[in-house]
């Protein structure tokens, strides 16, 4: 029997695949950095192996907000992808409202359910009149700070544990002349003003405002140490300075130029790839060292209904890929090499990185809504341009920076 055949007979043994012949599944997403696009290639290997099918890789640049409207833009035009990531939260409603996403419903009950989700509040976006039309295949959080070993050994001091420790150490990163905070141009700085609000402010101001839309909490004194500390640190970042990319920050927290980054935990993939080694190289505080939830949200693949007169097997193929994104075989592979936590447990994850390890320490509490889980894409966009333009102008002051948040929160949907 030809190796082919072998593969082809394998793929229908393992997965019920109902063709004998390989077809092409086009999947799009937006993972084009070095440790993102080594997750994604163990997808990609996976499916190719179990299925005998081709995965063909559609990646696009300019992470969420420059990929979504491609991505749904193509959905809308009759020209559908077999299979595509978004970020778990409010920007698929639309197309699964508008019958443009594939329900997965029987593809679930086949598989006997998802209890294993170690957070069921995951699935909520996901689901719409009794079906369910994406499946989260990880546990994201921006609620991380990265900080650089080297840059502390270079002043003498040791690593910060805790948000107010690496505040108190400015002065003297500054007068070694490294960066207290690195920072890349665009989206990555959006990021930050919820991340403190978490650390700073706690889980109820988390609930009060991305929750309860609460224009008053944001009004309110918790808030208010939040708005300082994100014009505190506004003072210390060098436009200049600032690189193309988030994983070149971490190039940077290795070479102890800067001394640290609030960003998500996809950075810990690009510090893995670049032969950082946590607890080594760098230390990552989640929730700033002083909270114990994390915000979560996550990205989660949707499959498209496919135009009529469509080969079943490429519609085949997208079962056999959904079923492979939460194997635990799928989980275990891309989310060590991700950074991110998996959304199942009963795996081995005793191969995990210190980084991950204590995000899963976290996760008996419960996630906490990020911005991008309960907030519309309207929403998300305006206190992003909001968020921008308070760090490129330092004559927008904190009571202005509060008073239009206030009002973008009051009038979110």
């Amino acid at each position: 029997m030809k190796k082919f055949a072998v593969v082809a007979a394998m793929a229908t043994a393992f997965l019920g695949s109902t063709s004998a012949y390989a077809v092409d599944l086009e999947v799009t997403h937006w993972w084009t950095s070095a440790g993102e696009a080594a997750a994604i290639a163990e997808f990609a290997e996976l499916f190719e192996e179990k299925t005998g099918n081709n995965w063909v890789d559609s990646a696009l640049a300019g992470s969420g907000t420059g990929a979504n409207p491609v991505i749904i833009s193509r959905i809308i035009g009759g020209d559908p992808m077999g299979a595509t990531q978004m970020n778990t939260g409010r920007d698929a409603e639309e197309l699964i409202q508008a019958g443009l996403m594939r329900d997965l419903t029987p593809i679930v009950e086949e598989m006997g359910g998802l209890d294993f989700y170690v957070d069921q509040s995951l699935l909520e976006p996901c689901m719409y009149e009794g079906g369910i039309y994406c499946l989260p295949i990880n546990i994201h959080s921006w609620d991380w700070l990265w900080l650089s070993t080297k840059a502390y050994e270079e002043i003498g001091q040791p690593v910060p544990t805790n948000w107010d420790e690496y505040v108190a150490s400015w002065p003297a990163l500054q007068e070694a002349g490294i960066l207290p905070f690195g920072l890349a141009t665009g989206w990555p700085f959006s990021g930050v003003p919820g991340v403190l609000m978490s650390g700073l402010g706690g889980s109820d101001l988390v609930l009060a405002i991305n929750r309860d839309k609460s224009a008053d909490a944001v009004r309110g004194e918790e808030f208010r140490k939040v708005a300082e500390a994100l014009d505190d640190l506004r003072q210390v970042i060098s436009p200049e300075m600032m690189v193309p990319s988030f994983g070149d920050v971490g190039n940077q927290i290795l070479a102890g130029e800067v001394a640290g980054n609030i960003h998500g935990d996809w950075l810990a993939g690009d510090l893995q790839v670049a032969g950082g080694v946590a607890g080594e190289d760098y230390e990552c505080l989640p929730a700033l060292g002083l909270g114990d939830q994390l915000t979560g949200g996550g990205d989660s693949f949707y499959f498209p209904v496919l135009p009529e007169g469509t080969d079943p097997a490429v519609i085949q193929a997208q079962a056999d890929l959904a079923k492979i994104l939460i194997s635990p075989e799928g989980q275990l592979n891309f989310n060590l090499v991700k950074g991110s936590m998996p959304i199942r447990t009963d795996i081995d994850l005793s191969a995990a990185n210190p980084c991950m390890q204590k995000a899963i320490g976290m996760l008996d509490k419960g996630l906490l809504p990020s911005g991008d889980f309960a907030l519309s894409s309207d929403t998300q966009q305006q206190l992003q341009d909001l968020n921008t333009e308070f760090l490129d102008d330092d004559n927008i002051t904190v009571d202005d920076y509060i008073e239009r948040y206030a009002s973008i929160i009051e009038s979110a949907d």
